[in-house]
This record gives structure tokens, C-alpha cells and sequence, in this order.
């Protein structure tokens, strides 16, 4: 890859995946939106909409197509499922890739990387995460709230590649501020200790961010979960920083007072949640350790009925 325009596939045009694909073909990137029902119709008709704290966008006409055979191979594919759904759509990728593409998995958790690996080849594959404050508002239609959008990506083995610096510099030009973190594994990690407490302990509160942050109960839970995730990297290997507390609860304190992680809001409105790769993710590696999480176990069993609940509901 080199400077020239890419070629991109966004599969999953959610909020994550609108909004990242949404930077890239506003200055001049072949984007191709891979949607379906009411997301395909709504790009077709009137485009892609972001409103944004960093300044509104439409991209408009967008590119879009149900069928991923039908784009042929591609630079770059932006994987913005929700993070339950890697595995089930995994094989659809496969037209997608040529000999250099990549896939950019940009889903909160710790697994994605590593299922799309199995399925496709790790050599096809980035270590992928995002920062960003932002939620669908309706079909092709995404808001963004706050945070500054960055995104830290990288070679699974670490290595420096020109497809890497590529997208980097892709997504710097676009405005979205973008690192190739020195231990990409690490980055993960420790996004996953913010998400992942936020997203839990919010659900069993129902409360938002603010709440959350600033009543001193639901502050020290907050603090316990974040302590157990360390934990619990540590004893698999990963180098996180020193600072990961601190720093992942001044990112939490930087967010709009009214806000709520992804995870809450679908346990809250009954639908299918990242329940599984975050928190049941934390539990079920915990228990392989032969670590015992006692705050995040206690909210894995007091949030899986709602989420079995919201899967029922869609058979």
C-alpha cells in the first residue's frame, strides 16, 4: 500500500463502523458499505449522516452493497459488527481479501482479533480499538458525543508494515487521530479494562456515566472491576502500563456526564449485548487461570439472564 486512495470495505455500518468509514470516504477513499434491510435502503436514498462534535458530515451518494462477493478484493476491511456476531460473519470476509488486504476488527473486548485469525489466516489480520463517544441514532445515521475519535491499530506480532502505516497515515489525514501502539495486544487490554467495567457496572446500576463516576459506591465498583481485569491480563501475559487505572478512569471522567457504554444500553433496551465478549470473556479466561474475579463474577451472573432474554426473543 502507499499513499494512493484505498479501497475499503465497512462491514457492520454501525456507529463504530459508520463513523471510521465515514472519515475515510469524505476525503476521497473508495468506501464500500456492505449493509442490509433498513441501513442499505437509508444509505441508497440519502446517504450517510454524522453528526459529530468534531463536525458534521454526510457522505452522500455512499457506495453500498448487500453481497460481499460482489466488491471484489480490498486494501482495508473495517469490521464494525457488534463483537458476538465476529464468528458468524468471519467467513463472509473471505471475497474481501486479496493477498495484502487486512481486517481492522474495531470491537470492544479482547477475542475479535483472535477468531477472525482462525477463520481467515493471521496474516490477514490487524490488532484493531477505537476511542470514540458515539452511538447510531438511526439507519446510517450516527452521532458522536465526545472523546476525540482515535484508533490504534497494529501487527498482531508487532512488527512495523507498510499496510499499517498505511491506514495510519489514511485515518491521521481523515482528522481521526491514529497510533501504531508499541504492544498492540497491550492497547487492547487495556481498553478492555475501561469498557468492560463501565459497560458492567452501568448495566447492573442503570445508571450513566455520571452517576456512575461520581457516587462513591458505584465509583469503588467501578475501581474493583477495573482491578480484577489488571489481574487477570497480567497473569495472561499482557504488559499493560502501570497507569492503566488512573488513566482509564480520567478517560471516564472526561465523558459526557449523560452517556452510557454500547453494552448497557442494548441489556437495558432488550437487545443482544457484548455481554458475552466482554465480561463473560473476563469470567471464562479467569476461571482457565484459576483466578477467581469475584466483582465481575458477580455481575456476569446477575446481567446473563437479560441477555439470554434478548436472544430468545429473536428466534
Amino acid at each position: 500500500m502507499s499513499d494512493r486512495p484505498l479501497r475499503v470495505a465497512v462491514f457492520g455500518v454501525g456507529a463504530v463502523g459508520g463513523y471510521f468509514g465515514g472519515t475515510l470516504a469524505r476525503v476521497g477513499h473508495d468506501v464500500t458499505f456492505i449493509a442490509r434491510g433498513n441501513i442499505a435502503a437509508a444509505l441508497r436514498t440519502r446517504g450517510l449522516r454524522v453528526e459529530s462534535t468534531a463536525g458534521d458530515f454526510f457522505v452522500h451518494p455512499a457506495k453500498v452493497v448487500e453481497d460481499p462477493a460482489s466488491v471484489g478484493p480490498v486494501d482495508l476491511v473495517i469490521l464494525g459488527v457488534k463483537a458476538w456476531q465476529v464468528t458468524e460473519v468471519a467467513p463472509l470476509l473471505e471475497p474481501l481479501l486479496g493477498e495484502d488486504s487486512a481486517v481492522l476488527p474495531l470491537q470492544n473486548g479482547v477475542e475479535a482479533a483472535d477468531q477472525l485469525a482462525e477463520a481467515l489466516g493471521r496474516h490477514r489480520v490487524l490488532g484493531g480499538l477505537c476511542k470514540i463517544f458515539c452511538f447510531q441514532a438511526g439507519p446510517a445515521h450516527v452521532r458522536h458525543l465526545g472523546a476525540d475519535p482515535w484508533i490504534g491499530l497494529g501487527e498482531l506480532d508487532n512488527r512495523a508494515s507498510e499496510r499499517v502505516e498505511s491506514v495510519r497515515r489514511a485515518f491521521e489525514a481523515a482528522g481521526v487521530a491514529a497510533e501504531t501502539p508499541e504492544d498492540i495486544l497491550a492497547a487492547i487490554w487495556s481498553k478492555s479494562v475501561f469498557v468492560t467495567a463501565v459497560g458492567a457496572v452501568g448495566a447492573a446500576e442503570r445508571v450513566s456515566i455520571g452517576e456512575l463516576r461520581t457516587e462513591p459506591r458505584t465509583r469503588r465498583q467501578l475501581i474493583d472491576s477495573m482491578k480484577e481485569i489488571e489481574i487477570l491480563a497480567r497473569r495472561q501475559g499482557v504488559a499493560l502500563p502501570n497507569d492503566v487505572i488512573s488513566s482509564s478512569l480520567a478517560f471516564v471522567d472526561s465523558l459526557p456526564a449523560e452517556g452510557t457504554a454500547s453494552m448497557q444500553r442494548d441489556l437495558m433496551e432488550g437487545r443482544p449485548s457484548e455481554l458475552e465478549a466482554q465480561l463473560g470473556a473476563v469470567v471464562r479466561l479467569a476461571e482457565a487461570a484459576g483466578l477467581d474475579l469475584p466483582i465481575n463474577r458477580a455481575l456476569y451472573a446477575l446481567l446473563l439472564p437479560l441477555e439470554q432474554r434478548a436472544h430468545a426473543s429473536r428466534r
